[in-house]
């Protein structure tokens, strides 16, 4: 096993975990502690409330869907326990379903787990693509764009703000009290997921974009894209990366921030097993 810190893989480009934390897989905070013992930078872990058994969205990589989508745990107590068994991993939601979550309980939790962390999280969100799921929380999949902003916005407010109130089409509360305010300043980072339709939410409220899957050949044009869109340099953590060593050479050559590597759902040993690999593939990756 290796112990060092993150920048014992790489000076330049940071990896960290993606997985799904369920039931049937390693604890959160044994799978945290092992992360950070590794020398990974973070964890991010997914997010499902449900999956309707009458679904008709079809699984966007094809095929059935796993049993994991269907057993995950509510990821901010995931997170929660993730923090109290490290000192300095980073704690990811990749990602938090925005559109499916109340913002003033959703603001809550966040800002609590960067205080109990000290800091450490980082708000990875995106639209979702289950129709079914979004609906039984009484949201409509053709507005949850526009949903998703306004409640990002409000939670804005409600981090920033000693007295803060939002008045939207789909958010609307007068004055609150709301506390523990976020320990990072303004508020911990937003890493935005999707594909180029997100450029414009990432331009306007987001900290960095969470690219899923993308190889680098397909990463590079879109990068190029997301600069013009959003004005500025925007940092890239690629989720769900490519393993293969000339990938993740291309992926520092583009200048990404990081790789999250794809760890599956499984028991202990055998998790311990596949992060001693992974943890190799980042170290030999110059």
């Amino acid at each position: 096993m290796l112990a060092c810190p993150s920048v014992c893989f790489n000076e330049g480009m940071k990896f960290g975990i993606s997985t799904f934390v369920t039931d049937e897989g390693i604890a959160p905070g044994a799978l945290a502690r092992a992360i950070e013992e590794r020398g990974f930078d973070s964890l991010f872990i997914a997010e499902h409330t449900h999956i309707p058994l009458s679904r008709e969205s079809p699984w966007p990589r094809g095929g059935e869907l796993p049993r994991r989508y269907y057993r995950t745990l509510d990821p901010f107590v995931a997170l929660t326990a993730a923090a109290a068994a490290t000192e300095h991993l980073l704690l990811g939601t990749g990602v938090a379903l925005v559109v499916e979550r109340d913002p003033i309980i959703t603001a809550k939790e966040i800002a609590s787990l960067d205080l109990v962390s000290g800091g450490r999280v980082i708000f990875g969100v995106g639209v979702g693509w289950n129709r079914e799921e979004m609906e039984n929380h009484g949201t409509d999949p053709r507005t949850r764009g526009e949903l998703m902003n306004e409640r990002i916005r409000a939670m804005i407010e409600m981090w920033t703000k000693d007295e803060p109130e939002f008045h939207g089409q789909y958010v609307d509360f007068d004055p609150i009290g709301i506390w523990p305010k976020p320990l990072q300043k303004p508020y911990p980072p937003i890493y935005v997921g999707g594909g180029s339709p997100a450029f414009e939410r990432i331009a306007r409220l987001g900290d960095a974009w969470l690219a899923n899957g993308l190889p680098p050949g397909k990463l590079e044009p879109m990068m190029g894209e997301l600069r013009e869109v959003a004005g500025r340099d925007v940092p890239v953590s690629v989720f769900n990366a490519s393993t293969e060593p000339e990938d993740l050479q291309a992926y520092a050559r583009l200048g990404v921030e990081r790789v999250l590597l794809g760890l599956p759902t499984l028991p202990k040993g055998e998790t311990f097993d596949h992060l001693d690999e992974l943890a190799q593939l980042a170290t030999d990756t110059r």
